[in-house]
């Protein structure tokens, strides 16, 4: 199996910490991964520099495999700096090149802060965004978030709730379905997914006295899909389609807004949550938090998400070749 790029993130959040921390979990056993980083970060394990990926297979074992991108300056814990904003792009692009190239299974990403980036020419929403412009896959990627209990997709992503709901189209939503249901058969080995659709109101408008988005977007979107063979459901009521019982009849639920399907999936497992970016010709995933600043550098950041993400992307991978 070809080992998984782990780009660098911001270098004064928790990027580096749990970077460590995966390395020391999965060293023995796997999957493989190389840090496209700056080797002077990593003083608590044994590293090796290394001029490409296949070599990282050689050396896993016994030392975390770097493929060096030196920062601007030495970074300070919680306390971002534009001067290191260039090697945290590069990082990102570097990875996404590897994939494109084949060298790569996949790539997994640490944690950015989108402003700190802005003064080194950043100027998309997120990963997602910038990934897709990356790989030529623009307006095509959806955002997926998966746990052992819950996968969501949200139509609507990094906006505010307003212009979330004014941003909805029956269009947007044929469009998060079929790229979730086609990435569900090829990547998650679901011969014929499940999917649930989320109402927009209370009670999925309650007929109509809460709302109407429900008959005129979302359930022209559901009859759409259910032409052309997909299985969906919906609209669901939203207070009451993330039970146990009500998760056993889907295999993702696709949502209407970015908090909708977020709130459910953390609040049920955040340390196994994992971000996997769909509609891209390459794997790419990623733990479900953000920078910490504020607990950066005093060692007790959890890992368990870049794990979880780190093994997502390596069996995705698999699937895919």
């Amino acid at each position: 199996m070809k080992p998984i790029a782990l780009t660098m993130g911001d270098p004064a959040g928790i990027g580096g910490e749990i970077t460590v921390r995966a390395w020391q979990a999965l060293h023995r056993a796997g999957p493989c991964f190389v840090v496209l980083d700056d080797p002077s970060r990593f003083s608590d394990v044994p590293i090796r520099e290394v001029a490409s990926p296949d070599a990282a297979r050689t050396v896993f074992a016994t030392a975390l495999p770097v493929l060096p991108i030196t920062l601007g300056v030495a970074p300070r814990p919680g306390h971002p700096d534009k001067a290191n904003a260039a090697a945290v792009i590069a990082s990102i692009e570097r990875a996404a090149a590897l994939c494109l190239s084949g060298e790569v299974g996949g790539m997994v990403t640490n944690p950015i802060n989108k402003a700190a980036l802005y003064d080194a020419g950043f100027a998309y929403p997120g990963h997602t965004e910038y990934l897709a412009e990356l790989t030529g896959a623009h307006g095509r990627q959806i955002m997926m978030l998966a746990s052992p209990e819950l996968r969501v997709v949200p139509v609507t992503v990094h906006a505010s709730l307003r212009n979330s709901i004014a941003m909805l189209t029956t269009e947007a939503i044929v469009a998060a379905a079929r790229t979730t249901a086609a990435a569900l058969q090829r990547d998650f080995g679901i011969a014929r997914p499940r999917l649930a659709i989320a109402g927009l109101n209370p009670h999925a408008g309650e007929q109509g006295a809460l709302g109407d988005e429900e008959s005129t977007i979302i359930g022209p979107a559901i009859a759409a899909l259910r032409e052309v063979g997909i299985d969906v459901s919906g609209p669901w009521s939203p207070d009451t389609m993330f039970t146990t019982a009500a998760r056993a009849r889907y295999d993702a639920a696709i949502c209407m807004y970015h908090d909708q399907a977020l709130i459910p999936l953390k609040t049920l497992n955040m340390d196994k949550g994992v971000n996997v970016t769909l509609g891209l010709p390459i794997v790419r995933t990623s733990p479900d938090h953000g920078t910490a600043y504020d607990i950066a550098g005093k060692g007790i950041a959890n890992p368990a998400s870049l794990i979880a993400a780190i093994e997502l992307a390596a069996l995705l991978a698999t699937r895919r070749a």
